[in-house]
This record gives structure tokens, C-alpha cells and sequence, in this order.
């Protein structure tokens, strides 16, 4: 598993959303969907050079279809999910539970957030947010998550030959072709 380190979340964070490290606070956050396009056209920094890890193409996976959930983390490694912040997971809570689950007494949400899920089996979804594992239970998945983006990568296609609904390379890409910028 490739586990880019802090300073690469952070300057993606700044240059996809905004984020301004000497201000206070935890930045603007960023639109889910603006920061994969971000990703198609410029990619994601990855070490100290130059180099950038450009997405294939994403699509959107309607998250009541929990089918079609696991086939999209079966088929591209991941799927980035949108979900709402229940106020017990918020930034005021350092030690974050393990396992993310539903608590029917605690109904405020506080904002949002964006986490990567490379896994699940019968009970949970593996869960990466901010460099840290995490579990989510279907529960929490069903109640609070509203986004889910199925993500190519190149480098996954090349080595598991999986790609989303079996498209090939050149079908994402011209799928892709009105969301790419000029030049």
C-alpha cells in the first residue's frame, strides 16, 4: 500500500482547496467534486520532485447501492466518499474511536469531510483520513455518507488490469474529455 506522507496531503490540500498553513484553523475544506477534478487535470503531488499522480478518470456510485459500492472498491482499489460530520468525530475529539459508528444520541452534525475507503468485509469499510486507519461499520456508511467516487488510477489499472464497468483506458479518458482543461 502507498502511504504518501503528511507534507504531500498538505500540499494538495493547499493547492486543490485553498488551505493556507499560517492561518488558524483547519482551512476551507474542499468540494468533493472539485478536488477530483483537481486530480483528473493537475494530479496529486508525490515526494520532493515534481512528479504528480494524474486520476484516469472518477465516477460517481450512487452509496444506496451498496452492490455497487464494493464492486467500485473491488475494481479500482478505492472509492473517496463524502459524508457528514457527526459532532462526536469532530476536530475537537483527538482520540477518534477505531470503529466509526452510528450513536442515536448524538444527532448534531458539524460539517463535513472526505476519506478514502481501500477495503471492506461483512461488518465494516476500511477507512483513511488525515494518514490514519480507521473503521466505519455499513451502519455509519448508510446513515452519513451522501458521495462516493469511484477513482482509475493508472498504476492500479496497469497492475490488477481492473478498471470501473470494465472500460478501457481510452473510454474513461474520452468520458473524462469534457471535464479535462485545455492545454
Amino acid at each position: 500500500m502507498l502511504t504518501v506522507p503528511d507534507s504531500d496531503v498538505e500540499k494538495l490540500y493547499m493547492q486543490a482547496c485553498g488551505y493556507d498553513p499560517n492561518k488558524p484553523g483547519e482551512g476551507p475544506g474542499g468540494k468533493w467534486q472539485h478536488v477530483l477534478k483537481f486530480l483528473l487535470n493537475h494530479g496529486a503531488p508525490i515526494g520532493p520532485h515534481t512528479h504528480r499522480n494524474r486520476i484516469v478518470a472518477y465516477i460517481e456510485v450512487d452509496p444506496r447501492h451498496i452492490d455497487d459500492v464494493k464492486r467500485a472498491i473491488n475494481d479500482c482499489g478505492l472509492v473517496y466518499v463524502g459524508f457528514h460530520v457527526p459532532k462526536y468525530l469532530g476536530p475537537q475529539n483527538r482520540d477518534l474511536p477505531k470503529v466509526w459508528d452510528v450513536d442515536p444520541s448524538n444527532r448534531r452534525i458539524i460539517g463535513g469531510h472526505a476519506v478514502a475507503l481501500p477495503g471492506y468485509d461483512e461488518n465494516t469499510l476500511d477507512v483513511i483520513s488525515w494518514g490514519r486507519f480507521y473503521k466505519m461499520t455499513w451502519a455509519f456508511f448508510g446513515k452519513y455518507v451522501d458521495e462516493v467516487y469511484a477513482i482509475a488510477d493508472r498504476a492500479w489499472i496497469a497492475a490488477t488490469g481492473k478498471t470501473p464497468g470494465d472500460l478501457t483506458i481510452e473510454e474513461l479518458e474520452t468520458q473524462m474529455q469534457a471535464l479535462r482543461e485545455a492545454g
